[in-house]
């Protein structure tokens, strides 16, 4: 089933979906720090829903490798009166949280969030999978090991891809047992991977259709993409493009990114080529 159910709004991924990314944190990767006054959020946020964007996924805790760490009470501060601007604005807007904290989730689905993203797919918060399942919202489950802090040194597999299908049929299983109707897989791009493994992930992402799970891909201006052109997040755009084709061609169908509009026009494309 491709449906999944946000708050009552039924969206169909059987054809591919933009997710856009709205950064509250100061350190992130790309866009750190950028969205520091209501007025700059809101048009984020008005120009990703006009180019089309299905989803806002709105994050406080930067989980870019050694990414600091901060308390649940600030992360709660930079996400909420984010979510209760955009819920304010866009009552329409399904929005989502991306937080691996129960109390965050918490706070968050009760200020308007329709969905949950966890880096951590439960593991980092034993009281996760019980909280989605009780407010039976779709749930983003990502793979990676150890935390944002450690995982940079966690990159040894004997065969990623089947240790991942293993991690996810073990993380769905658990999910599934709590409750959970709507999961969404992500396989954590640039988390305890190396840039060649990343790559090796890409070419085989297909098998993880095996799972027969909806396919959310992450790769929007990550390292993957500027230190092998050896440029900047900020110029690897271009780079993000090319590989957003790949991902869909692999069977992803919710593109997270920064730049909508560039996602969008490449989702149509994609859906001429499968066409013809």
């Amino acid at each position: 089933m491709s449906t999944i159910n946000c708050a009552g709004k039924l969206i169909d991924l059987a054809t591919p979906h933009v997710m856009g990314i709205i950064n509250t944190t100061p350190d992130s990767f790309y866009d750190g720090g950028r969205l520091k006054t209501d007025k700059a959020l809101l048009t984020q946020v008005e120009t990703m829903l006009q180019d089309g964007a299905s989803f806002i996924d709105v994050g406080g805790y930067s989980s870019r490798p050694d990414g600091s760490h901060i308390s649940v009470e600030e992360e709660c501060q930079r996400v909420l009166p984010a979510i209760e601007l955009i819920k304010k604005n866009f009552p329409d807007a399904v929005v989502s949280c991306d937080s691996f904290r129960e109390s965050v989730i918490t706070k968050a689905l009760n200020h308007g969030t329709s969905l949950v993203n966890d880096i951590s797919a439960g593991l980092l918060d034993d009281q996760m999978l019980a909280t989605v399942a009780a407010h039976q919202v779709p749930y983003i489950m990502m793979h990676m090991r150890g935390t944002p802090q450690t995982m940079k040194s966690l990159t040894n597999y004997d065969n990623l891809i089947v240790e991942m299908n293993t991690y996810f049929a073990s993380r769905v299983h658990a999910a599934r047992d709590a409750g959970i109707n709507d999961i969404i897989i992500d396989p954590g791009f640039g988390f305890a991977k190396t840039v060649d493994q990343n790559f090796h992930l890409l070419k085989n992402l297909g098998l993880l259709r095996s799972l027969d799970l909806p396919i959310l891909a992450g790769v929007s201006r990550k390292s993957m993409i500027y230190k092998t052109l050896h440029i900047t997040a900020q110029d690897a755009l271009n780079g993000t493009t090319a590989l957003h084709m790949c991902c869909l061609q692999q069977g992803a169908c919710i593109l997270r990114v920064h730049d909508v509009k560039e996602a969008m026009q490449t989702i149509a494309l994609f859906k001429m080529l499968e066409k013809n």
